[in-house]
């Protein structure tokens, strides 16, 4: 029987070493100086705790085998020792004191975003994150790219399921960025492991952190904060590229926002407005109000057969562009360029059975916005 015990516990304790090969616990090392400076400390105060367990422990140990009773020992009377009070406060004074240097040497690099070469404002809503790059004329939306297929589960899934966006957030290499974060609607927190940035977005107020990535690179994260129904689909990616490339992407951003003006002014037909409204419409809305445009009862409207859909096409614009206060309708005229708030109007108000046949210039929306 105790030959039986001793083989289960033997294949308890190991095979996890065969079914969990793969089982990460400790802490990534990162790309930047601060993530490895955070390891660094994360693993000198582990030997700490370890030395402290293995001395605690082995002196326990040691007096229980040899001042066992089964020996004849006796206890030792003895009282007041101020030996041993001065040593079991000035001992662990001084290992506090060690610990503590090396953590706020961390702490202080960590909250020290001076000297910045570049400046990005983040901004969270639900449930995407807004880049504003304060030096260039560069502002866009990220989006999760993960098609609603796969959510589904009607085809299988991709390597990077729900960590992958439309537009991944740009820096250079070797550059110190710094982050300033907010939100317009609920609180999120922007938080990407390998750069070791985790920030909490606030209506109202401005958070910052910083990063200098050392390896070019994508490098993905998550909101982690509970921002709603959408916050599994709330993925953040990094693109870290070296200088030249950045410099390349950054003239490519002027030369699209230079395309989408030319755009605004083009005439488009209804069908153009409405394949495109449909990619902008699951890409943007369709988290909230379901491919099907049915929404989501008790929380979404549905625009399917919805009054608003098929009646005053102005109040149908005002709503898109301004949003509607104290629910969960955005304001979209910052987010979405002329054309894709054109596109999008005019396909919802055409899919889904709608029917109306409107058709919304971008000519219109540029009107409203100004």
């Amino acid at each position: 029987m105790r030959l039986i015990i001793l083989a289960l516990l033997s294949a308890g304790l190991y095979s996890p070493l065969f079914v969990a090969a793969d089982w990460q616990v400790n802490l990534d090392q990162g790309a930047t100086e601060i993530s490895q400076a955070m390891y660094s400390l994360h693993m000198l105060i582990f030997y700490i705790c370890v030395a402290i367990a293995v001395v605690v422990f082995g002196v326990m140990f040691w007096s229980i085998i040899r001042h066992r009773k089964s020996r004849g020992a006796e206890a030792h009377n003895f009282h007041e020792s101020t030996t041993i009070e001065v040593a079991w406060s000035v001992v662990p004074f001084l290992i506090l004191v060690i610990m503590a240097v090396p953590a706020t040497k961390t702490l202080i690099a960590m909250y020290d975003p001076s000297d910045a070469e570049l400046n990005i404002q983040i901004t969270g809503s639900q449930w995407k994150w807004r880049y504003q790059y304060l030096e260039h004329d560069i502002d866009f939306i990220s989006n999760l790219s993960t098609s609603q297929e796969q959510i589904d589960n009607k085809v299988k899934k991709s390597v990077n399921y729900l960590l992958e966006v439309d537009q991944p957030l740009v820096i250079p290499v070797n550059r110190k960025v710094r982050f300033l974060f907010t939100s317009n609607d609920v609180i999120h927190s922007w938080w990407v492991p390998a750069l070791a940035v985790k920030q909490d977005a606030i209506p109202g107020f401005i958070n910052e952190a910083w990063t200098k990535v050392s390896t070019p690179g994508t490098y993905r994260g998550q909101c982690t904060e509970l921002c709603g129904v959408g916050h599994a689909f709330m993925p953040i990616v990094v693109s870290a590229r070296p200088e030249a490339e950045f410099l390349q992407w950054v003239e490519e951003q002027s030369a699209q926002k230079q395309a989408e003006a030319v755009l605004a002014e083009k005439e488009w037909t209804l069908d153009e407005l409405t394949a495109h409204g449909e990619q902008v419409y699951l890409k943007v809305c369709s988290v909230c109000h379901q491919p099907t445009g049915e929404g989501v009862p008790g929380a979404f409207p549905a625009l399917k057969g919805s009054a608003l859909m098929t009646g005053d096409i102005n109040a149908h614009i005002d709503i898109v562009l301004n949003g509607r206060t104290g629910t969960a309708m955005q304001a979209f005229r910052d987010q979405l360029s002329a054309v894709d708030l054109a596109a999008v109007i005019t396909y919802e108000r055409n899919a889904w059975g709608n029917n109306s046949g409107d058709k919304v210039a971008p000519s219109q929306i540029q009107q409203q916005k100004q």
